[in-house]
C-alpha cells in the first residue's frame, strides 16, 4: 500500500495540470478561460492515446458505423464541451449569477413550483449532459434551491474544489453512500429539492437499455418518488450557440408506476437527448459492463 505522504505527492501531481489550466490566465474573461480550458481538453482527447482509446471503445459501442475520422471529430469535440464545464462547475459561484446565458422551458419547471407551492419536495433527473448545473442555475433564478447528490472525488485537490463549486449551486450537497442517503431522505420530507445524475454504472443496480445496451442503473430515485410520492423531474442544460448559451428544458414529470418503468422512461428520455447531441455527453464514464453478471438488486430494495 501506498504511504500518505506518496499518496499526497501524487494527489498534487495529478491535479497540477488542471490547477495550471486553471490559474494561469486568471486574467482573462469567464468565457475566454472557459474556451481555453475547452481547446485543451480537445487537444487531449487528441494527442493523449488513453483518452481516445477510452472514448473509441464507449463510442464505437453506440455507433458501430460511424467512420474513424467521425469519431475522433466527435470525441474532440466531446472534450471541449467537457472542459467548458469543468471551468464552470469549478467557478459556479460565478457562473450561477450569468442569468442571460440561461433561457428555460418545459412543463417540468411548473411541476416544480407547484410541488413547492404544496410543500412538497421534488426530485430532478439529469445525466453528464451538457451543462447539469444550468439546471441548478435555473431552479435557483426561479426563487428556489436545488441540492445535489455527488461522488466524493480520491484526490482531495480535486475534491476540494469541485464540492466548493458545487455547493455554489445550491445546497445541500449529499455525498453516494448510507449516510448521504439519510440526509437525502430527510431534506426531501422535508420539502427539498434534488438533483441526481443518474448515467453512472451502479453495481448494485439493475440492468435496463441505455443508448441501445443494457447498463446497470440505480432505481433510487424513483424509488424515493414513488415512497413520498414526488415528482421525478428530467431537465438538461444544453448548449446552444457557440456552446456559451443553454437552453436548460426541463421535461414532464415521469408518470408514477413502478421504479423500473420509471427509471427506464428516464433511460429513454435521456438516450434521446444524447443521440441528438452527442459531443454533448461524457463518454467516459464506463457506462456498459458484461450484461451477463446478476444484479444485486431488486424492485424491493429499500431506503
Amino acid at each position: 500500500m501506498l504511504s500518505k505522504s506518496l499518496k499526497s505527492v501524487l494527489h498534487h501531481a495529478r491535479y497540477f495540470p488542471l490547477w495550471s489550466a486553471l490559474t494561469v490566465l486568471r486574467w482573462r474573461s469567464f468565457d475566454s478561460r472557459s474556451r481555453g480550458l475547452g481547446t485543451t481538453f480537445a487537444m487531449i482527447m487528441r494527442w493523449f492515446p488513453p483518452a481516445r482509446w477510452r472514448f473509441d471503445r464507449e463510442a464505437r459501442r453506440v455507433f458501430p458505423n460511424m467512420k474513424r475520422s467521425a469519431r475522433a471529430k466527435l470525441g474532440q469535440d466531446m472534450g471541449r464541451h467537457m472542459g467548458r464545464t469543468l471551468f464552470e462547475i469549478y467557478h459556479d459561484a460565478e457562473f450561477q449569477t450569468q442569468h442571460h446565458k440561461f433561457k428555460a422551458s418545459g412543463p417540468g419547471l411548473d411541476a416544480l413550483k407547484e410541488a413547492q407551492a404544496m410543500g412538497k419536495g421534488a426530485i430532478i433527473v439529469s445525466g453528464h449532459f451538457g451543462q447539469w448545473e444550468a439546471v441548478r442555475a435555473v431552479v435557483k433564478m426561479n426563487g428556489l434551491e436545488s441540492g445535489a447528490v455527488y461522488r466524493p472525488n480520491k484526490n482531495r485537490h480535486y475534491e476540494r474544489r469541485i464540492r466548493t463549486g458545487i455547493e455554489a449551486g445550491g445546497t445541500p450537497i449529499l455525498a453516494t453512500g448510507r449516510v448521504g442517503t439519510r440526509a437525502l431522505v430527510r431534506h426531501l420530507r422535508g420539502g427539498g429539492i434534488v438533483s441526481i445524475l443518474l448515467d453512472e454504472k451502479y453495481v448494485e443496480g439493475v440492468w435496463l437499455p441505455f443508448l441501445g445496451h443494457d447498463a446497470l442503473t440505480s432505481l433510487s430515485a424513483a424509488q424515493l418518488a414513488l415512497k413520498y410520492d414526488l415528482p421525478m423531474i428530467p431537465a438538461y442544460g444544453i448548449r446552444i450557440d457557440d456552446g456559451n448559451a443553454f437552453s436548460v428544458e426541463f421535461e414532464a414529470p415521469i408518470p408514477h408506476t413502478d421504479s423500473i418503468t420509471m427509471t427506464r422512461a428516464f433511460n429513454d428520455s435521456l438516450s434521446a437527448r444524447i443521440l441528438e447531441n452527442p459531443a454533448q455527453w461524457y463518454w467516459m464514464l464506463r457506462r456498459w459492463g458484461s450484461v451477463g453478471a446478476s444484479s444485486r438488486a431488486s424492485e424491493s430494495t429499500e431506503l
